[in-house]
């Protein structure tokens, strides 16, 4: 239930004041002309960047290992599947 002496924010203001009290939040401005900016995208594509959390050296090696491993056993079991459907046919036809 709200309290009735909070401050309200009127509504057309209510996007622009959340952009302001989070923290670390970027303020999204608008392009007038539409046109594409190199520089623009590059620091959009800076700031994205610096938001990734990177793996470590240990995450990527066991991360790496457990792709290529299902990606073999996904193989092989296709390839036995594979075997088997072009047996039953050659006993059928």
């Amino acid at each position: 239930m709200a309290r009735k002496d909070a401050k309200r924010v009127p509504k057309e203001d209510s996007a622009s004041a959340l952009v302001d009290q989070v923290p670390g939040q970027a303020k999204v401005q608008a392009v007038d002309s539409g046109r594409f900016s190199a520089g623009d995208f590059a620091e959009g594509t800076r700031e994205e960047l610096s938001k990734v959390i990177w793996p470590t050296r240990q995450q990527l090696i066991s991360e790496s290992a457990a792709v290529i491993l299902m990606v073999g056993l996904s193989a092989t079991l296709i390839y036995f599947v594979d075997k088997l459907f072009g047996w039953a046919s050659k006993q059928v036809f």
